[in-house]
């Protein structure tokens, strides 16, 4: 017969569901109130100072430091003013939380070099968040519809729209744009 639960054990599993349920919600409230609201100050409360995005999208592969986040906030919201993030699901274990994300908005300033369009954009992501012993977001590893996000700009033709692409010769040195179109569509 197994040994009985100890009253430090139960209170080892309320401690860490209580810190899980406050992972949940430092990662919705990054995503929701800084990201959606523009709130760059709840950056220093919820990230670790030395905080690393591992984001498919950026040209290196990683995005470092709580002030570098701050950075990107203002960018797409420059990009998209009234940019909303609404979560819809989280799971979380341990020290990692899961997030499923809805991102809505209107294309009103410069993103990827690509002008403003007026489109209305609308895209889902996933990412997983870890966090440090403190409560600190240490860790992200994001996946979201990057492809759907240009189409909807304009910046991609939808498939099977063909794209007028300039000879070898007279193309000028490609982009962060160029690339990110060209590693999104296979190319």
């Amino acid at each position: 017969m197994p040994a009985p639960i100890t009253e430090a054990e139960i209170g080892k599993e309320e401690e860490s569901s209580m810190s899980a349920q406050e992972n949940k919600e430092k990662a919705r409230r990054l995503l929701e109130e800084a990201f959606g609201e523009g709130k760059t100050e709840l950056v220093d409360e919820v990230l670790h100072s030395d905080f690393v995005c591992w984001d498919p999208n950026s040209e290196s592969g990683e995005i470092r430091g709580a002030e570098t986040i701050k950075g990107e906030i203002e960018y797409f919201r420059q990009a998209v003013p009234d940019l909303t993030y609404t979560v819809e699901d989280q799971v979380a274990e341990g020290d990692k939380v899961v997030t499923r994300y809805r991102a809505s908005g209107t294309h009103q300033g410069e993103f990827f070099r690509v002008a403003p369009t007026g489109n209305r954009v609308e895209f889902t992501g996933i990412q997983i968040d870890r966090f440090d012993e403190s409560g600190k977001l240490v860790e992200e590893w994001p996946e979201y519809d990057l492809l759907g996000a240009m189409r909807q700009m304009g910046a991609i033709p939808e498939a099977g729209q063909e794209e007028a692409r300039p000879e070898e010769g007279e193309r000028e040195e490609q982009g962060l744009i160029d690339r990110a179109k060209d590693k999104l569509t296979g190319q």
